[in-house]
Parts: C-alpha cells; structure tokens; sequence
C-alpha cells in the first residue's frame, strides 16, 4: 500500500484526488487549511461565497475554452484536448457517484470577433480544428442576430462558435469530486496545516525524498507528495529549499438576475468578448467577469471596483439588456500565477524524487484539473515521469 499524501483541494487538487482514488493499493489523504467547500452550490441555491478573498477556484467562472482556443500544438494543446475530452465522461460519472446533477453548460461558447479583429487568423483556426477532429463555426452579423438577438452588434463583426466546449460550475464540480473521492476511500483533512516535511536523502542517489509531512491535526507518512496548493506552493517549497515563486492576480466577478433568459431561451451559450465572459446559471442568471488585476509595486493585491464596474459596462456593450439586472452578488479571488515560467507548473520538485507538483494554473485551473489529475496518476504509476 502506497501511502500519497496532497497539499490543496482546490478543483486541481481535488480531481487528483479523485483520479488516484481509482487506482487499486494508494492510501490517499488531501490536507487543506481552509474549510471544505461548500454544500450550498449544488441545492441549486446562490453559491454562498464570502467578501473576503477566496482560492482560485471560487475565482473561476467555469469557462472551459478548449477548441476555440488559439493553441494549437504542443503541451498547451495536448492538455486543453485531454481535459475537454475527459469532461464529457467525467460529469456524467461524478453525477452517477453522487446521485445529483452538476451544473455542466453543453451548449458551447461563442467567441465575438470586435471590428478590426484579425478574422483569419480565426479561419486559420477552424482549419487547423477540423484536421484535429474539432468543429468550429465563423458567423456572420446576419447569423448572430438570428441565433443571438440579444446582442448589440454596432462593434461586432463577426462571431465564432465552438459547440463543442463548455461550462461547469467550479465549486459543485469541486464538491462532486471531494464527495465522490471521500466514497471511494479518500480521507480529507479540511482546516488542517502543514508545519514542516521530513525528508531523507536516497542512498547512491542526488535526490532526496519526502517521508514524512506534520501538521496541526499530527504526521503523516509518505510515499508520494502532491504540491496542489495554489499560492500557498511557494512557502511549501521554499521550506524545501527548492523555492516555486507563484504570484497573486486578483479576479472578480458578478452574479446577475433577470426576469427572463437573455434572447433565445433554448440558447444558452457562454458568450465572451474582449476577455468578459457571460455566462448563463440558469432561468435568467447569469455570471459576469472576470477581471485581472495583478498586484502593484510588490505589495498586496487590492480589489478596484472600477474594474468591476468596467467588467460590467463591457457586458452591457455586449448585451444592453443587462443593464437592467440585478446584481445578486459580486465576489472574488486570487489565481496562481507562476512568475517567470509559464502556467501551469506540473512535474517533479527538483532535488525530490517523491514530490509532484500541480499547481500555478493561473487562469486555467478548471480547464485544465482533469489532465493534471491524469499525468499525476500517471507519474505516480510510473508511466510518464517527463512533463
């Protein structure tokens, strides 16, 4: 029996959980600080999500832009395919485990085209998509008014549309996969800390390996370490000597009610635009966001309101309508974003033969949770040790 212990249980963290929980010998035990997510975003009520600022995932909207991304080759790629593909069997698994549906939007996302966007680089996209085996569909203003009359095409050129990618709620989706882990033997540890890891160094080896990890709820014993704590990654290794530097960018979002949907009704697509996002919950709910604020001369990252209010007055250029919603909620969030290396950090802690890291996914940690949580697996089996 393997014994794996994981720092963080954000949705990256999470997803590994419940990936490795399916691996027959692993003992797996996932240790957070925080609370554990809440319960209230899968009754179908308002997530209930404090003023204070939240992880990442209470950050995200969900938005899993896979196809109608612009990468289109190498590891970028390979992971956004990998995820995407991985959520059309994972949600229907998850609700299957846990006896209840998962806010999972299948209607695509709609990606608008400003005047002098550089269309053919788009063309160029769904040629490049189509040998792959994805469709993406260029629509004209004529199309978009037929399919969206709720939008205001006056700086609107054109639209493309990716019916193949999707929406899901971050915290149920967290809360699935925590549940559904707990069923399968995981045991988690929620307001729990980690005050030191034990390490040794190998014999006729240079790596040293993690054996033992203390906390404020006792010690842990160790075959495997998973660094899946977002932020908090760079005390975790510098306590190593082996430092991953991951800074704060602020994200904000809006809870916004109408009396009906917005245009069709039986068409709900996440529709985004100069990096706003609309993105509809349910009868005439929509999320609106979410911004990216990055801290200023080294200190701390502080909301700015006029951010949000410029989030807002986008999606109101978009669709006027939303002008007269009311706004339910407005939240926050810091993402991890990895400074000077690209996003995200997956592989081996340098120096450790026994400790991997999933974390710094900046933007894209729902996107990209269900790929991370494979290539985990997959390490820790042995099958892929080279991220």
């Amino acid at each position: 029996m393997s014994h794996v212990a994981i720092i963080g249980c954000g949705v990256v963290g999470a997803a590994i959980a419940y990936e490795l929980s399916q691996v027959p010998g692993l003992n797996i035990t996932v240790l957070d600080k925080q609370s554990p997510p809440s319960f209230s975003a899968i009754r179908g009520e308002v997530r209930e999500i404090n003023h204070s600022y939240q992880g990442s995932t209470s950050a995200a909207l969900g938005v899993l832009m896979g196809a109608i991304s612009q990468k289109v080759k190498g590891k970028a790629w390979q992971m956004r395919q990998t995820s995407i593909q991985r959520y059309e069997t994972l949600i229907p698994e998850l609700e299957a485990a846990i006896g209840r549906k998962i806010p999972f939007n299948r209607q695509g996302i709609l990606m608008l085209c400003l005047e002098g966007e550089n269309l053919p680089s788009w063309e160029e996209l769904v040629k490049v998509r189509a040998d792959q085996g994805w469709h993406l569909e260029i629509w004209d203003t004529a199309q978009l008014q037929v399919k969206c009359p709720q939008l205001s095409l006056a700086k609107i050129s054109a639209a493309v549309y990716s019916p193949q990618d999707r929406q899901v709620d971050p915290t149920a989706l967290t809360v699935a996969l925590v549940e559904a882990a707990d069923r399968n033997g995981v045991s988690f540890q929620f307001g729990v800390s980690v005050l030191g890891m034990e390490t040794t160094v190998s014999d006729g080896e240079n790596f040293s390996a993690c054996k033992q990890i203390d906390t404020t709820n006792g010690t842990i014993e160790v075959d495997w370490l998973v660094i899946a704590a977002g932020l908090g990654s760079t005390p975790l290794t510098a306590s190593l000597a082996q430092s991953i530097e991951i800074g704060p960018v602020l994200g904000q979002a809006l809870h916004l009610r109408l009396e009906h949907p917005l245009g069709n009704p039986d068409f709900q697509p996440v529709i985004t635009g100069n990096d706003v996002h609309i993105v509809p919950v349910g009868g005439g709910d929509y999320w609106v966001g979410a911004t990216v604020e990055f801290p200023v001369d080294g200190y701390e990252v502080v909301a700015d309101a006029s951010q949000l209010d410029a989030v807002m007055d986008g999606a109101i250029a978009f669709c006027p309508e939303l002008a007269q919603a009311t706004i339910m909620k407005t939240w926050s969030g810091l993402r991890p974003r990895p400074s000077g290396r690209p996003a995200p950090i997956i592989g081996n802690l340098p120096g450790f033969s026994n400790i991997l890291l999933a974390t710094g996914h900046y933007r894209n940690g729902v996107l990209l949770a269900p790929a991370t949580a494979q290539a985990i697996r997959e390490a820790i089996l042995g099958k892929n040790t080279v991220f």
